[in-house]
């Protein structure tokens, strides 16, 4: 639990402050409307895949790194880790973000309150400071649940899909610790693919404890419920959507490619043997 809840601590420090970077750090930042430049979104993509990267790195070596729900509850579902492990990790998950966001908004205080008084509007409605801890659904959707549920589910089926192929040692895995930077990768070209359509959270953890956190810092009504001026009631999403998707990712990786990679296996390993000889 002290593994998971500090490897999510450095992963949502590292990854919020990068929004926070793109948010109100960079000179002319600080708009009160979330509209993010190329040079911006490469900021947020990179900062969250490196983030996973070093995240994976503080806690493999102890509880195997999930760093997210999604990622407990769809190993708990394939038999690679025990049941009375997931609400404990789960619990460790989330505080972690929890405090991680305490001291992102701890550091970055002073310019959130800057670019509120510039804009002239109070911090219950300030949408852009909020985005850079938690994530809404981009205006297009308006209120429809199904586009921003679809999106978490498809962006966390991809992330569970290829941890699964990343870590099987027996398909074309990377050597030596490398896996911690390719499933880094993999998190920046989700965010670089289908990040903008709801901020690609694919991590209830990721999402929830920050968005916990900006509730009782002054947020109010935009982390929880969820409720802005398009959308009403989006907290619970970025939680549904991530524990569906992370099983179908690891289903599809385990109906599909898990069962070719083991009969080969096994057929080199008969053939390693040779022929079996008859005894005289």
């Amino acid at each position: 639990m002290l593994a998971e809840f500090l490897g999510t601590f450095v992963l949502l420090l590292l990854g919020a402050g990068a929004v926070a970077v793109a948010v109100v750090g960079l000179p002319g930042s600080g708009r009160q409307f979330v509209e993010f430049g190329p040079a911006n979104w490469l900021i947020i993509a990179w900062g969250w895949g490196l983030a996973v990267v070093f995240g994976v790195y503080v806690a493999g070596g102890v509880s195997g790194a999930h760093i997210n729900p999604a990622v407990t509850l769809a190993f708990a579902v394939r038999g690679s880790l025990p049941w009375r492990k997931v609400l404990p990790y789960w619990l460790a998950q989330v505080v972690g973000a929890f405090a991680a966001a305490a001291l992102v908004y701890a550091c970055y205080r002073w310019a959130i309150d800057a670019a509120d008084a510039k804009a002239g509007i109070p911090r219950d409605e300030s949408l852009a400071t909020y985005s850079i801890f938690a994530t809404f659904p981009a205006e297009y959707f308006g209120n429809s649940w199904w586009g921003p549920l679809l999106d978490q589910i498809v962006g966390t089926g991809i992330l569970l899909l290829l941890i699964c192929a990343v870590i099987d040692t027996r398909n074309t895995a990377p050597a030596a610790n490398l896996h911690p930077f390719i499933i880094g990768l993999v998190v920046v070209v989700i965010g670089l693919t289908f990040g903008t359509n709801a901020g690609y959270a694919i991590n209830p953890a990721r999402d929830f404890g920050p968005r916990l956190f900006t509730f009782f810092a002054g947020w109010g009504d935009i982390a929880l419920p969820g409720t802005f001026g398009w959308f009403s009631g989006y907290w619970w999403i970025p939680i549904v959507g991530p524990l569906i998707g992370g099983i179908v990712g690891v289903g599809v990786y385990d109906l599909l490619i898990k069962p070719v990679i083991t009969a080969r296996t096994r057929a080199l390993e008969e053939q390693e043997k040779g022929p079996a000889t008859e005894e005289p």
